[in-house]
């Protein structure tokens, strides 16, 4: 789903074996014809991104309603109506979602959950500043009128700019407000150059 394995991913050919092992094989695609719908069990008709209707969020956390502008062509379905169907086949329960504006109130829900709020902060080992708090609960008319909006959200009322700039006073989300800094250790790649092989 949104990807293409075989021609995405590194070592098409690990891939490819990998996908060839598998005992079944979904895959939710706009094109019929890829290198990884070969080797589907089970072929997914999906939407286009101007057939979706939804919610986007850009690289300064704005959130802004995706409305289609296209019809959706034969028999293709929304990604999460293909998931949450897909869920039910199998047994789970939880799926019953009916719109994209039920998916965002779930979606909004859970970056609540077990989230404190901004003036708990330093009372709580659980503060993330990914919170859509005053986004859960949204109509289906209210959330067809939602307007652009930065994350954080505490509340319906909240100040559009109130955090404009995460970090922007040397404030950190842990408990103590400052930066975790962690080294990491460089991996050399699987496939190196060499004499032989100069632009792997």
């Amino acid at each position: 789903m949104a990807t293409n394995p075989v021609v995405s991913l590194p070592d098409a050919d690990q891939v490819k074996r990998a996908l060839e092992k598998c005992e079944l094989v979904v895959v939710s695609d706009i094109c019929t014809d890829t290198d990884t719908t070969a080797y589907a069990d089970i072929l997914l008709p999906a939407l286009g991104w101007g057939e979706k209707d939804g919610t986007v969020t850009n690289s300064e956390r704005r959130i802004s309603r995706q409305r289609a502008f296209l019809p959706a062509p034969g028999e293709a379905k929304a990604d999460w109506w293909s998931v949450s169907q897909v869920a039910k086949k199998l047994g789970f329960n939880g799926f019953d979602f009916a719109s994209a504006s039920d998916i965002f109130n779930e979606h909004a829900a859970l970056s609540a959950q077990d989230n404190a709020d901004m003036d708990m902060r330093e009372e709580s080992n659980n503060f993330r500043y990914f919170n859509l708090k005053g986004l859960m609960n949204l109509s289906n008319a209210e959330y067809d009128a939602l307007q652009p909006v930065q994350w954080p959200v505490w509340n319906k009322t909240q100040d559009a700019k109130a955090v404009q700039q995460l970090f922007g006073k040397g404030q950190f989300s842990h408990k103590n407000a400052k930066a975790k800094l962690i080294p990491t250790v460089a991996i050399d790649p699987v496939h190196a150059v060499s004499e032989d092989y100069p632009l792997i």
